[in-house]
């Protein structure tokens, strides 16, 4: 295999797929990256036996050949090399020779007879979607996929597929979010697409201008843009009915500036630690009255709000009230409130695109 291409195009698809590759593979192969050079293109590939990840760059291809060269090693050679054009060569022994204006490497490559196959999916389209809006909506659910994996489908986030539209959801047992958005389709599906995935789409696709196509069926869901294409297998597991945890009206509703309540919260929770995680008390009133208590001393604030409807007094997670208030992005929004015990729902003060619930803390003396 003998090619040459633009460093930079290259260095970037590396640090691309790369994302598809397991560093700590006892698998020598899945550390690296198969590159296949044809034509006037080459094809790169990088696959953890969950998910894939290709792109093309386009290369002078002198000789075609395939081979796996380790993901890191390459990335990090690609980045050191002088000059804008580098120049790929390698044996039938696999020792590679990789050429950058006075910068010369040589190292071993592996196989690519040894790469494992990718899977066909065989899935059909469920929509297309601006490529920004649906970094967007993965970029507002995503803080609240689960870590525990005894629960495997609430380590993904669910694209909700109907026609006419996209719900993703995300829920951890105490925080909740989902994102929707008309798209054109007549598919009904739902699918858990693993966080890791989610977030590679948002990091890789998220391009504004760009269309993201999608195709899923019960096993596997491929995004395209046109540049990358990224296949992963799905988590096959019932995901929690995210219908039966909103719950319905509420008895307060509270209008509120977002950066005003953030930097309330935060001067109240510096006196909470790791091993000092006592809740915060909040009273929506006339107002919002923010207090806490630890060992470390004691703090009250107030800050001005909108309410309508009865008083309450709620204990919140300081992190899970803040996340909620960070990930919507909006300068206001909406508090529904049912009672000191119910999920708060937090919403956009105008449309619906995001609904985010918080579940409250009991106090230690209720």
């Amino acid at each position: 295999m003998k090619f040459s291409c633009d460093k930079k195009s290259l260095a970037d698809a590396v640090g691309g797929v790369s994302k598809a590759v397991t560093p700590s593979s006892a698998v020598p192969v899945l550390q690296g990256i198969l590159l296949h050079a044809d034509g006037f293109s080459l094809e790169l590939t990088g696959y953890d036996l969950e998910m894939a990840i290709t792109t093309k760059v386009e290369a002078n291809v002198k000789e075609p050949g395939d081979i796996v060269l380790p993901a890191k090693l390459l990335g990090d050679m690609l980045r050191s090399l002088d000059g804008e054009e580098v120049h790929v060569e390698s044996e039938e022994s696999l020792a590679t020779t990789i050429k950058g204006g006075i910068t010369e490497y040589d190292l071993m490559g592996m196989s690519a007879a040894d790469f494992p196959e990718l899977p066909s999916p065989g899935a059909d389209r469920a929509f297309e979607i601006d490529a920004a809006e649906l970094a967007a909506m993965i970029g507002t659910t995503i803080y609240a996929v689960s870590t525990d994996d005894k629960k495997p489908a609430q380590t993904g986030e669910l694209f909700s597929i109907t026609p006419g539209e996209l719900k993703i959801v995300a829920i951890d047992g105490f925080r909740f979010a989902l994102s929707q958005h008309p798209v054109q389709t007549d598919r009904e599906i739902d699918i858990v697409v693993p966080a890791k995935t989610a977030a590679e789409i948002a990091r890789l696709m998220g391009e504004e201008g760009k269309n993201i196509t999608v195709d899923a069926n019960n096993r596997y869901v491929v995004f395209s843009n046109g540049q990358y294409t990224v296949m992963s297998r799905l988590i096959e597991d019932s995901f929690l009915n995210y219908k039966d945890v909103v719950p319905e009206g509420h008895k307060t509703r509270v209008l509120v500036d977002v950066p005003a309540f953030e930097k309330s919260i935060e001067r109240c929770s510096v006196i909470i630690t790791e091993r000092l995680k006592n809740p915060l008390r909040v009273t929506f009133d006339e107002g919002i009255q923010i207090r806490c208590q630890t060992v470390l001393g004691k703090v009250s604030d107030k800050i001005e709000a909108e309410i309508e409807g009865d008083k309450v007094e709620i204990g919140f997670n300081y992190r899970y009230l803040l996340d909620a208030l960070r990930y919507s992005g909006c300068d206001k929004v909406v508090l529904e409130l049912s009672g000191a015990l119910s999920p708060v729902k937090v919403l956009p003060a105008e449309g619906d695109e995001f609904l985010f619930l918080v579940l409250p803390v009991r106090f230690k003396n209720d």
